[in-house]
């Protein structure tokens, strides 16, 4: 059996994950493939992707069933992440929405909170999204400037934040702020704040030069007003552990879409070679590319045995952060290595946007900056050697 680009089918995907690639694959090819022009052009995808994936089940797939969700692990979430690259597609936020800001809701919600948002965001009613970065602070967290100050029982929050995934549809966001602004990481709280709270307002979608169909946005917080019941745990001052303990499974996530982008652009690049001739003969059959698709091809079978070591030890419980921050480091720095030698082998036409492999090329090169850059990744590797 096996999966995309005819890579041996991973050692964690069941019978059952087999079906749900199908699944997956299949709403991809209707319902995001024949739109992504569109979306580009829109900047964001439509509403109702979000619902339609919901009636198929695909949203909220590793929160439990009591709570909407489908009750499965990190590999159902992985599959849809690896079908989605392999559509070519960057648009749609659904990675981030079912596998980071449910699992916060999930982890650290109230039973109110998880009853109230939970459901919503499986059926697709519901968008979620997290605000971390600020427009002066990226990876360093415990210095974010948005403050949260308690007036009786509500917060007060007020600042800005930037470069926010699923930001122009977002109806519930997880807001990382200052809850004391005395104290540094200590002093940081994760607040649920609800899109029509008075005083929020969704900024420009940003001009990215890659993922131009997904709605990263500015986000604005001007004296929003919401109970203190929205915080996430227990008590003030519990968001910067939060993020660490969550932060492992976004960079897991990462290396698992750069590892489906790298057995994408070689498929696809090696369908191109065998199709189209120079001097009387197929470019594949040059041996500049026989090589140079051995090489990539090589690389991206050692990045996807790495990352499924790693969805293995996650699986189980035992994924440490100095691995994940590896893998993340890796497989990103690798999926542009092989992204641009696999836009070499297209020539000319590599450079044109209505071939894919020139929009994976751009829709990559952010998955070395964001969940952390990749120069924090190996900061994270060198504390643990």
């Amino acid at each position: 059996m096996h999966n995309m680009a005819g890579n041996p089918r991973s050692p964690w995907e069941t019978e059952e994950l087999t079906a749900l690639r199908d699944l997956a694959r299949s709403f991809c090819e209707k319902e995001i493939s024949p739109n992504t022009e569109k979306f580009i052009e829109q900047h964001h995808v439509d509403r109702d992707l979000w619902n339609k994936a919901g009636e198929l089940g695909l949203l909220c797939m590793s929160i439990p069933e009591e709570y909407g969700g489908g009750g499965g692990t990190f590999a159902h979430e992985a599959v849809l992440i690896e079908e989605q690259a392999r559509a070519v597609d960057s648009s749609w936020g659904a990675s981030l929405h079912n596998g980071i800001v449910a699992h916060y809701i999930l982890e650290y919600g109230s039973e109110e909170q998880k009853k109230t948002w939970l459901p919503k965001m499986a059926s697709g009613e519901a968008v979620g999204a997290i605000a971390m970065t600020e427009p002066g602070t990226g990876s360093d967290l415990q210095n974010v400037k948005t403050k949260a100050i308690k007036e009786g029982d509500e917060y007060v929050i007020d600042g800005s934040k930037t470069f926010i995934t699923n930001g122009g549809q977002a109806d519930i966001i997880i807001v990382v702020a200052k809850t004391d602004v005395s104290e540094g990481a200590k002093g940081i709280s994760l607040i649920l704040v609800e899109a029509d709270r008075e005083g929020y307002r969704r900024g420009r979608v940003l001009d990215k030069i890659g993922q131009r169909g997904q709605d990263t946005s500015e986000l604005f917080f001007d004296g929003v007003r919401v109970p203190t019941s929205n915080l996430l745990g227990t008590e003030e001052g519990q968001g910067f552990i939060q993020l660490m303990q969550q932060l492992p499974q976004e960079r897991l996530i990462i290396a698992v879409a750069s590892v489906a982008g790298m057995e994408t652009a070689v498929a696809k690049t090696i369908e191109y070679t065998k199709d189209r001739n120079a001097f009387g003969r197929s470019i594949f059959n040059f041996q500049n590319t026989k090589f140079k698709l051995a090489e990539a091809a090589t690389e991206t079978r050692i990045a996807r045995v790495f990352v499924d070591d790693c969805i293995a030890k996650h699986l189980e419980g035992e994924l440490d952060i100095p691995t994940v921050a590896m893998a993340k480091w890796w497989t990103s720095d690798r999926a542009m290595v092989v992204a641009d030698e696999c836009l070499q082998l297209f020539g000319g036409y590599g450079y044109m946007n209505e071939y894919p492999i020139a929009r994976m090329w751009a829709d990559n090169r952010v998955q070395k900056i964001y969940a952390g850059t990749n120069e924090i990744m190996k900061e994270i590797i060198a504390r643990s050697l």
